[in-house]
């Protein structure tokens, strides 16, 4: 064999050697963003998952507004990415309970009843304003001691929130997008879809509560969003009961009178 035909063989014996490696190493690099990304969502291979379904609160008939049918969809694609499985129910027929499977809720306590019992149970710190009829309350998130108003169109909020009930090995998350309104609701999945690897870094396996704003809806739809902040322990610290009496304030004692008269002048 003369050396030209042997720096040939070499040469593509290394090529092919060095293909193999890199091939390897993306693999790898691949299942390891995957496997973290399964551990965030609790959702592993094979896996079941529960994406829970609002109504559309404008209209009399089971209906689902259509930006929850885009948050459905975004959602949808995490949880086949993630190689798992969704049943798809209404929030009137979902019944059971949290932490078996991984649960995505989608919509505020006026559309979906199962997001009532969710911020009940693990959200005792906020309280949102159904009142029916118009007013600049009307929609206000109360977190802790902060009143969050929205304008319409120009200033919404909406919370997303990974839960988990307990350190038991296997407890799977609750996630919920409690939104002022629908297009918030897709904000909040559109942001979860684009910054899940950040948050998995900063939050790990642990429960967290991010209290979100979309800006200008009317012009830019879901997409600009801003960070308020992180309200976990606002959220998750039980308010007080406007109801309870306060302790009565002491009677100050009555001034002493003197005895003596003025003497006339």
């Amino acid at each position: 064999m003369s050396d030209d035909v042997r720096n040939i063989v070499l040469g593509v014996v290394a090529s092919g050697l060095f293909a193999a490696l890199g091939w390897i190493a993306r693999t790898y690099l691949w299942k390891r963003k995957l496997r973290r990304k399964q551990a965030f969502f609790g959702l592993p291979d094979n896996s079941e998952s529960l994406l829970v379904v609002n109504r559309d609160p404008a209209t009399a008939e089971p209906a689902v507004h259509r930006f929850d049918v885009f948050s459905l969809l975004e959602l949808s694609a995490l949880i086949k990415d993630c190689g798992a499985h969704v049943q798809v129910v209404t929030q009137d027929a979902a019944h059971q309970g949290f932490g078996e499977r991984t649960e995505f809720c989608v919509g505020g306590p006026a559309s979906n009843r199962r997001m009532v019992a969710h911020m009940a149970a693990m959200l005792p710190g906020v309280r949102v304003t159904m009142d029916p009829e118009p007013g600049p309350d009307r929609g206000a998130f109360r977190i802790g001691t902060e009143l969050y108003r929205m304008e319409p169109g120009v200033t919404e909020y909406v919370l997303l929130a990974r839960l988990t009930v307990g350190e038991q090995h296997g407890t799977r998350p609750v996630f919920l997008f409690c939104g002022q309104r629908a297009i918030t609701n897709q904000a909040a999945t559109r942001y979860l879809a684009r910054h899940h690897e950040r948050l998995a870094r900063k939050h790990g396996s642990h429960s967290f509560v991010l209290l979100l704003k979309v800006v200008n809806s009317q012009a830019y739809g879901p997409d600009v969003v801003e960070v308020v902040g992180d309200v976990t322990r606002a959220a998750q610290t039980p308010l007080p009961d406007p109801t309870a009496e306060s302790p009565a304030a002491p009677v100050p004692a009555p001034a002493p009178t003197s005895r003596k008269r003025q003497q006339k002048s």
